[in-house]
């Protein structure tokens, strides 16, 4: 499907209004807007004619206290690759605190858009996208997460996941000088490498995940103007494992953390500030047209 840059910004606009203005913080423990939160992205997914399937599981793990988690997932089967998937997925939980427009209404807004712009696309290999679930606390790595259930369940199925895109707070940009941290693990003799603007998207992979970064970088330049900060990381950085991509990692897929570094960048994170107010919009379409033109890329 073909949408201009000002309807893609609408849209995007319009998702993280619901999402984090009209719902609010969106979290399992607060079943009057995770309800709707699911609902939301399934109606959307429908309206693109996608074929929206449910993965629900527990996410304590006691069979006294039932805490049912919902990941969403539509997919486009590939045409003679089919066995072989890219996943592009993004968490559409909050911490309780928070509305969450960064964090990650952003990445769900882009998630939706990302499939509507490829609705119609087909390359040679399976295309998976997925909200998920619980990706922060209380069950951030407990085993709860999830992208770490449908991770461990793709892997017993033995999916073929040949890349995974995570798009982790996509919507904070700032141009000054000094408004972009370096992470604090990285030691400060090579604190030169890393830029100081935030006007960037950063892709993060760890080492083996080095071939996806290269080919990523490569579709999504094709597709935006917005600059790219591409890098593969030892999991020893402990900041590159704050999200769902580490989930595959654990279980040997090669992944990618998409973001706008989240805390290294943006001051309202994880507070009641991080409002649909402080994104900037235009630059989340570049986002937008970028992964989609890396999809494309790694689709073929």
């Amino acid at each position: 499907m073909t949408l201009d840059a000002e309807t893609i910004e609408s849209n995007l606009r319009r998702h993280v209004d619901v999402l984090a203005g009209l719902i609010g913080p969106r979290a399992l423990t607060l079943p009057g807007t995770i309800g709707p939160t699911i609902g939301y992205i399934r109606e959307q997914w429908e309206s693109m004619q996608w074929q929206v399937d449910q993965e629900t599981y527990d996410a304590i793990g006691n069979e006294n206290v039932k805490n049912d988690a919902t990941n969403l997932i539509v997919e486009s089967v590939g045409t003679n690759r089919s066995e072989e998937i890219i996943l592009l997925g993004a968490h559409y939980d909050t911490v309780t605190w928070t509305p969450g427009a960064d964090d990650n209404a952003s990445a769900v807004a882009v998630l939706l858009e990302v499939s509507r712009l490829l609705s119609d696309y087909r390359g040679g290999r399976t295309a998976r996208y997925v909200a998920f679930a619980c990706e922060e606390a209380p069950y951030f790595n407990l085993d709860s997460m999830g992208s770490q259930h449908h991770a461990r369940t793709a892997r017993k199925r033995n999916d073929q996941i040949v890349g995974m895109l995570c798009l982790e707070m996509v919507g904070y940009f700032r141009d000054e000088v000094g408004s972009q941290k370096v992470p604090p693990t990285i030691p400060s003799k090579l604190h030169w490498l890393f830029p100081r603007r935030g006007n960037f998207l950063a892709a993060v992979g760890n080492l083996k995940s080095w071939k996806l970064g290269w080919r990523f970088r490569r579709g999504f330049k094709r597709g935006s103007t917005l600059p790219l900060f591409s890098i593969s990381l030892p999991e020893q950085v402990r900041e590159i494992r704050l999200s769902d991509n580490s989930s595959f990692w654990d279980q040997g897929y090669p992944a990618l953390m998409l973001t706008d570094t989240s805390f290294l960048r943006n001051p309202h994170y994880h507070k009641p500030t991080d409002t649909p107010d402080t994104l900037d919009y235009a630059r989340m379409t570049e986002v937008t047209l970028g992964v989609a033109g890396a999809m494309k890329k790694l689709l073929r």
